[in-house]
């Protein structure tokens, strides 16, 4: 009875739409749906840019770097906030809660890095093709992907133990559906500016720089598109860059709308809906978009499932 007492002290109430509770089931149904499609989207695409030689190109490699983020992203969120939505209880241990909070930064700090990565590939490829293999020679690619990686992880460790030193003066309520940087520094009984100042360095460095290039990168590939003569090709140029404007249309936009305004301007209601859609829409319609508007992973789906051999036989 001790220890039970005492591990309920240091577990955290995720209060998430508890206080809607006719909105829970339908909620809940809508998650598990978009975290299966989430699932076997990106893991197809994965496996597809693996197996299919047509697809060992850096667009690719970096697009299943991408999906591999959303994967762990939404895997460290949904399982947690499903069982919480389905069962009587919605605590989380504090071990749980930290671990959640810094997957969540560390993934998505990573996935913003990785869009103006493949911003920058899509220039080299549009701009410069002669000379496109030369510049996105593997070396390049690997070391973009792996400061992607290392720059998200750097910012979820100045964070993390940032906010979670914050005292919160017995406070476990956690006003979200999951451990978020937004909601922890609410449950602090201080105000630290010391934490404003960083999240709002950190949101320069890795939300309005990396979009900055990637805008650049966008406004080059347009004038250079505007000379292209030949149709076809500039249709694949637009299926490609098209494709990844929109995935860097919904995440920035819910992303900088959340993260760079002050937090007291964004009602706690508002702020839940925007992260459900950044945190587990986002991700499922990620391999949509790529598939859907990409004939090269079309095909190689294709290839991969044996379909193209089923056609020719008939």
């Amino acid at each position: 009875m001790e220890t039970t007492n005492r591990s309920s002290r240091t577990d955290f109430i995720l209060l998430g739409f508890s206080d809607r509770p006719h909105l829970e089931r339908i909620i809940s149904v809508a998650v598990f749906i978009f975290y299966l499609v989430t699932l076997v989207g990106n893991t197809a695409i994965i496996l597809v840019s693996y197996l299919d030689t047509q697809l060992h190109t850096p667009m690719y490699f970096f697009l299943s770097n991408l999906s591999a983020v959303d994967l762990c992203y939404t895997t460290s969120i949904i399982p947690q906030m499903l069982v919480n939505l389905w069962g009587p209880t919605k605590s989380i241990t504090y071990g749980g809660c930290a671990l959640q909070f810094f997957f969540a930064l560390d993934l998505g700090a990573t996935e913003c890095l990785l869009l103006a990565v493949m911003a920058y590939d899509r220039y080299a490829a549009v701009c410069q093709p002669l000379h496109y293999m030369v510049i996105m020679h593997p070396g390049l690619c690997h070391r973009m992907v792996l400061i992607s990686w290392l720059g998200g992880l750097g910012s979820a460790l100045i964070l993390c133990s940032l906010t979670l030193k914050l005292p919160r003066c017995g406070n476990h309520l956690v006003d979200n559906f999951f451990c978020e940087m937004p909601a922890l520094i609410k449950m602090a009984c201080v105000h630290s500016r010391v934490i404003e100042v960083f999240v709002f360095t950190l949101g320069v460095i890795f939300l309005l720089v990396p979009l900055s290039l990637i805008l650049i990168s966008y406004g080059v590939i347009t004038q250079a598109v505007m000379r292209i003569k030949s149709a076809s090709r500039w249709r694949k140029v637009l299926n490609t860059c098209g494709s990844h404007l929109t995935v860097v249309t919904l995440f920035y936009g819910t992303i900088i709308y959340m993260y760079m305004r002050p937090q007291k301007t964004t009602s706690q209601d508002e702020g839940k809906f925007f992260t459900l859609f950044y945190t587990i829409v986002t991700p499922s319609l990620n391999p949509l978009i790529y598939t859907l508007r990409n004939k090269d992973v079309k095909s190689a789906l294709s290839r991969v499932l044996g379909m193209d051999k089923c056609s020719s036989k008939v």
